[in-house]
């Protein structure tokens, strides 16, 4: 009886099984990278409505980050800065300018001027600033070099994920208090021993268990 299928048929089902299971692997990858914060929202950059440069006011002209925000220290939220913080330096300085004209508006009608929130975190997850910065965490540590960007852009994921990483191992994000707001802080060469020290005097423990991010 003449055969009705070619031979190399017969390596088929095994090819279909190594095939498909390598799809699958290349296909769960992609979404796990591709559909992640550290893809979808690293470098999120809305236009704001008025072209603010934090690379001029906190790098150039050295504004600590609390003049602007100015309840990061007691408050679970870093405020936006009303317009009158605005108004404190242009009154004078660069007062006529056309860039300005939002922050004038603003002014003479009362209204908040509508920023674009950058650092958005779901509803469901739970953070104070006071905390962190009771720690001895850094502005930069989450926000990157705000103090070299003409326009913010998200510089980490903000991920549960690598909330958890520094949860689990803080002891190369930690820096005196002092430190905070320094945005060219780097770690010391005894980093290990230094945020030991800081622990040990803070009584440093980070929470890893659901109910420390959601309550």
């Amino acid at each position: 009886m003449a055969q009705i299928f070619p031979r190399w048929t017969n390596e088929l089902p095994l090819r279909l099984a190594v095939g498909g299971t390598v799809l699958g692997i290349l296909v769960v990858a992609g979404i796990w990278y591709y559909f992640s914060p550290r893809f979808t929202d690293v470098g999120y950059q809305p236009v704001q409505p008025v072209a603010y440069s934090h690379k001029l006011h906190a790098g150039d002209l050295g504004i600590n980050c609390l003049y602007c925000h100015a309840t990061v220290d007691r408050a679970p939220v870093a405020v936006v800065p009303p317009t009158q913080v605005c108004l404190n330096c242009h009154r004078t300085v660069k007062r006529d300018s056309p860039a300005l004209a939002v922050i004038r508006d603003s002014a003479s009608s009362g209204q908040p001027v509508r920023w674009v929130r950058v650092h958005n975190l779901p509803g469901f997850a739970y953070f104070d600033h006071r905390p962190h910065l009771r720690a001895g965490v850094g502005c930069s540590t989450c926000h990157g070099r705000i103090d070299q960007m003409d326009v913010v852009a998200q510089a980490q994921p903000l991920s549960m994920s690598w909330c958890l990483d520094c949860h689990r191992n803080p002891d190369p994000y930690l820096r005196p208090s002092d430190e905070v707001t320094n945005m060219d802080w780097s770690p010391p060469r005894d980093q290990l021993q230094a945020a030991a020290r800081i622990k040990k005097a803070k009584a440093i423990k980070p929470p890893v268990d659901c109910t420390g991010c959601h309550r």
